[in-house]
């Protein structure tokens, strides 16, 4: 487990090199932060103190990183307080931040097929995971859902995706250019979405496989409980193996405040494991919560 680890987390005065606004309070932010691009994996997040009057940090998932230029990219949405005093900050500001937390997703298996579903400001590890998986000649596909128009630049893809109806066109362009599948889905009749929730578009995909395909599959997902829920129903039906990053709400995000706990059933045994360093990535069949 991460917690057994030391010198895993760094505490460095990220400076912020940009941070664009989108549709739906969202936010882009992106960050100077060496030792924390070099270090980071997908499935990990950076604790950020959004403030000098805000002592409590928030958690916030990465979405891309640079080791080569130090940079890290995050979303996130602008809900709570403290999430608005960060929207606040300006380029050439240094927020200060503890990164990179907790277990990432395991994507060492080349020989897999990684089906990454991602809703809201949970898509931005799977963002970060496919372009891991690209980077070592991976597979992947990428399903994202959102209620509010996406903060991606999106085109139609070039790409037949396998139970995906005509009406599902569009894909994250950055992705797309780099070969990589992804369709979105809205219950906002945003236009080129699949109409209905994400989980649903990647049953329908994974429906259409051949077994043999299918088998090769792993699911990984981040979002909301619910969309977990539905996730982890498709993940049972199809007996594929299946990873969650949950998000929960952290005081101190580095294992102890023990405030992020959730309930594991691992070899008979119950367990509280805390989300921030034992996860935020557990397999669904030890979570009784998604069983």
């Amino acid at each position: 487990m991460a917690n057994e680890q030391r010198g895993t987390i760094f505490e460095e005065q990220a400076e912020v090199l940009a941070h664009v606004t989108h549709p739906g309070d969202q936010f882009v932010m992106r960050v100077k932060a060496p030792k924390t691009a070099v270090k980071a994996k997908p499935g990990q997040f950076v604790h950020l103190r959004v403030s000098d009057e805000r002592a409590l940090r928030r958690p916030i998932s990465i979405m891309l990183t640079d080791p080569e230029r130090g940079t890290v990219d995050l979303l996130y949405k602008a809900i709570g307080e403290g999430t608005h005093l960060l929207s606040e900050r300006k380029v050439g500001d240094l927020v200060p931040m503890l990164g990179p937390i907790g277990e990432p997703f395991d994507i060492s298996d080349l020989s897999k097929r990684y089906v990454l579903i991602g809703g809201g400001v949970g898509i931005p590890p799977m963002i970060f995971a496919a372009d891991n998986l690209h980077g070592r000649d991976g597979d992947c596909v990428v399903f994202a859902g959102s209620e509010v128009e996406f903060p991606f630049a999106l085109k139609p893809s070039a790409t037949l995706l396998p139970g995906v109806n005509g009406n599902a066109i569009l894909a994250v362009r950055s992705l797309e250019e780099r070969d990589i599948p992804s369709r979105l889905a809205s219950n906002a009749g945003l236009y080129g979405c699949y109409e209905g929730h994400v989980p649903n578009l990647a049953r329908d995909y994974l429906a259409a496989l051949t077994q043999e395909e299918r088998d090769r599959c792993v699911l990984l997902s981040c979002g909301p409980h619910p969309m977990l829920h539905a996730v982890a129903r498709v993940g049972r039906e199809f007996d594929l193996p299946t990873y969650l990053s949950l998000e929960e709400h952290m005081a101190c995000g580095i294992g102890g405040c023990a405030g992020c706990v959730v309930k594991t059933v691992e070899d008979g045994e119950e367990k509280y494991r805390r989300v921030c360093v034992d996860g935020p990535v557990f397999e669904a069949g030890l979570l009784p919560e998604f069983a």
